[in-house]
């Protein structure tokens, strides 16, 4: 029934192609936070439970007729809904951002991602009545292959050619189409319905034969996909918080998932329990490896050693799972249990780890319960050389080994807090205040986030004033306020507020508002750090994304804006848009200047400032500013200004200032289109 095989594989395609999509579309309203994603899986998770519950509960208490009926209302009313653009939704102020996340998501895609979930079990249990003798779970590898392909395009085809309004639009006509099969399958049934009843009732005895599965079993029909969808999420985290936040890093390690499915649910054949489960030691000591020395190896490495891991982890996982399938009469609630398990490890790494653990730990409890399961699930099949803990020899080396790597991860967690005076987890990441040399004249308090450095301050009272990092005198901002022509009674905005290096700068008489998405930094910043405290400036702190507390205030004219927001080791990419550069030139004066730390490991973000020094007709200035002594690093600075005298000075002549001439060419950015794929660094 070919018509099943194009709507079970059109809904899959739908349904994990809006998740991508919508993610990056509301990712600039919440700080563009690694959190966005993480939240929002946990809620397609949800979604996609409540999908399988509701086909779980429609086959079980429905006839044919009744089902078929319900679904085309359903479809109705999710029709009805489109499109699905969350424009409308955009928040005001971001105070909850889990929260609110959920509850935009809900009412923008909420009905027809629930629709598009249920399809895959609805339709296969509808199979099974229509072809008795038949197996549905190729069907299910079929759901998966569509999902797949939807992820993978939408990075390389979709993402850098369409616009997030225009994306939005074309899937609600997919949806459309979606529809229109979903209800011809519906009829179906519906026309067939009185032959159904009958050929159930005649399997009614071969169905009671069918033995239930025993709580080990269900246990396990839970467990291994919740370690599946925790190391799915934990590595994400991993690598954007050390990378960035874009939609391809989200993608590879969701495809990688979605692939052990359809390898390990096509065929019995392709799971080769001996070949996955020895790969699980190398794929352990990839990822271990990778937390002790990831600030040492290149990103395409750590990219590349995580993601194999991950589906070398995730094959296991799943490849446990399809050996453990039931009999068809019981299989719209194991799929049930499956969803439910991805929901529990979305819970788990979403909502629980943030408020239980102050660390990213949910990645090394991943490992030891991935390794924990899938050697019950060995240990308990009778089909297995290693039933029933024999022999005892092997279970012996296999505990020590697992031991072993416990071990290991502690100690990667116990070095990761060494001379750690402070750390905070929320929403926006894990922040950790370190300290050095105590108790010397060169001690030196950081903070990071992740594995990026957000400043660092001596401790001695003569050094304590000096700026460090990126914002030395030598650097773009430091020469940008010792160029600015007015000395007296500035105006300075800054975007992003690190420890507060920026402050150093503020003169008596000058006004300074800094803002900050993250209360977490604020709270370090004035704790742990005193540039706030010794500036001669008044400082004003605004707590919340700078985008959109400077679209509800009044013109700040300020004489100098400076952005220096990062997530993880980029700029988010929804203050390099045209429009927020509009927003920036409206509370900027005539004269001002917008300076802008945009250094990175792995993207140049230079063709993109000055596509839009270009498109404002605005003169642009690049500095690079080398690493050197009392903790000088590297950085990268472009200013962006109308104001002549500032850019003649002498001082940015003897500082080597050029105007920046890179031949790269991009396309303007804007709310509706980037793309950091093409300014990859490497």
């Amino acid at each position: 029934m070919p018509i099943f095989a194009v709507t079970i594989f059109t809904a899959a395609f739908l349904l994990f192609q809006v998740q991508p999509m919508i993610a990056k579309y509301i990712l600039p309203w919440f700080g563009g936070s690694p959190g966005v994603w993480t939240t929002a899986m946990l809620f397609f998770q949800a979604l996609l439970l409540a999908g399988y519950a509701y086909a779980h509960f429609s086959i079980r208490h429905f006839r044919p007729r009744g089902q078929a009926a319900l679904h085309l209302a359903l479809l109705v009313v999710g029709l009805a809904l489109l499109p699905i653009t969350p424009a409308r939704w955009k928040p005001d102020v971001v105070d909850a951002p889990t929260l609110q996340i959920m509850l935009l998501l809900l009412a923008t895609v909420g009905l027809p991602f629930f629709i598009l979930a249920s399809t895959s079990p609805l339709l296969q249990a509808w199979f099974s009545r229509l072809r008795p003798g038949a197996s549905p779970y190729r069907l299910y590898a079929l759901s998966n292959t569509g999902s797949l392909l939807a992820l993978v395009s939408y990075p390389f085809l979709v993402e850098p050619a369409i616009g997030r309004n225009v994306q939005t639009q074309l899937w609600s006509g997919g949806f459309g189409l979606f529809a229109a099969l979903s209800a011809a399958c519906a009829l179906w049934i519906w026309r067939l319905s009185p032959t159904l009843t009958m050929v159930s009732a005649n399997e009614d005895a071969a169905e009671d034969a069918a033995l239930p599965p025993n709580r080990t079993t269900r246990l396990l029909w839970l467990a291994l996909p919740a370690a599946a969808s925790v190391l799915l999420l934990a590595v994400t985290n991993q690598i954007s918080q050390d990378v960035a936040v874009i939609p391809f890093l989200w993608v590879l390690p969701l495809s990688l998932y979605l692939l052990s499915f359809i390898i390990a649910f096509n065929h019995d054949k392709w799971y080769n329990r001996s070949v996955f489960t020895i790969a699980l030691i190398p794929a352990m000591a990839g990822i271990v490896g990778m937390l002790f020395l990831h600030v040492y190896v290149s990103v395409l490495l750590q990219i590349a050693v995580y993601s194999i891991a991950l589906f070398i982890c995730c094959m296991t996982c799943h490849g446990e799972l399809a050996r453990l399938r039931p009999h068809p009469k019981y299989l719209t609630g194991y799929y049930l249990m499956i969803a439910a398990g991805g929901v529990l490890g979305g819970v788990l790494v979403g909502l629980v780890a943030p408020h239980v653990f102050n660390l990213f730990l949910e990645l090394h409890l991943g490992l030891l319960a991935c390794c924990a399961l899938v050697l019950l699930a060995i240990g308990v099949d009778q089909r297995s050389v290693l039933y029933g803990g024999r022999p005892r020899w092997a279970w012996g080396m296999i505990g020590i080994s697992y031991v072993m790597l416990a071990l290991t991860l502690s100690i990667h967690v116990s070095l990761s807090t060494r001379s750690t005076i402070a750390r905070s987890r929320n929403f926006y990441g894990v922040l950790r205040v370190f300290g050095e040399r105590i108790d010397t004249p060169l001690e030196i308090r950081s903070l990071q986030n992740g594995g990026t450095y957000h400043g660092v301050q001596y401790m001695a009272p003569n050094r304590r004033p000096f700026p460090t990092t990126y914002y030395t005198p030598i650097s773009g901002m430091g020469l940008t306020f010792e160029s600015f022509p007015r000395w007296s009674e500035r105006r300075i905005g800054v975007v992003g507020l690190g420890v507060g290096t920026v402050a150093t700068y503020g003169l008596k008489g000058d006004y300074m508002r800094i803002y900050e998405i993250n209360p977490d930094v604020v709270r370090m910043a004035t704790e742990h750090f005193t540039y706030l405290a010794d500036s001669e400036a008044r400082v004003e702190v605004v707590l919340g994304d700078a985008r959109l507390a400077l679209e509800r205030e009044a013109p700040q004219a300020f004489d100098i804006l400076v952005l220096d927001a990062f997530t993880s080791d980029a700029v988010p990419v929804h203050l390099l848009t045209r429009e927020a550069f509009e927003i920036y030139r409206y509370h900027l004066k005539p004269d001002g200047v917008i300076a802008i730390h945009f250094s990175s490991r792995y993207f140049d973000l230079e063709p993109v400032l000055q596509q839009v020094a270009r498109h404002f007709e605005m003169e642009a200035a690049y500095v690079y500013s080398p690493i050197g002594p009392l903790s000088t690093y590297s950085a990268h600075w472009m200013l962006l200004t109308t104001n002549e005298e500032f850019l003649n000075t002498e001082m940015i002549v003897d500082a080597a200032w050029r105007e920046a001439q890179n031949e790269k060419q991009v396309r303007l950015w804007t709310d509706d289109y980037s793309n950091l794929f093409q300014v990859l660094a490497f």
